[in-house]
């Protein structure tokens, strides 16, 4: 399924998966983001982290007249705090979606699936 959008000109559609690696980009860009979390841990792997390719599996859009709801599942730093971390991904998505696709996102919901432990690597 895909975002639609009416131009004069005529249709624009924007796969899912568009939306999924905006979505994603957006959400890693953040301090105390450490990763994106599969939204089916146990299918997918506990531990994984998704690397760029599979933000999808890690964003859930849900499509309806008014706009789009966006779900990211995420997983943070040890030490930071929670939901400043998860506010700041809310506010980058929501940007990002209307500066970069032109698409309004009525929620931007955040899941934080797990905490990292980061070290001196």
């Amino acid at each position: 399924m895909a975002v639609k959008i009416k131009t004069k000109a005529g249709m624009i559609d924007i796969a899912n998966d568009v939306i999924s690696t905006v979505v994603g980009g957006a959400a890693t860009d953040n301090y105390g983001v450490v990763g994106m979390a599969s939204r089916n841990p146990l299918k997918d792997g506990v531990n994984l982290i998704l690397q760029g390719d599979n933000y999808s599996k890690g964003v859930v859009i849900k499509q309806d007249a008014n706009g789009i709801a966006v779900e990211v599942n995420i997983i943070v730093g040890f030490g930071t705090k929670i939901s400043e971390v998860s506010k700041s991904v809310q506010q980058k998505v929501k940007y990002n979606l209307e500066s970069m696709l032109g698409i309004t996102a009525n929620e931007v919901n955040v899941c934080v699936q797990g905490v990292r432990v980061l070290g001196d690597d």
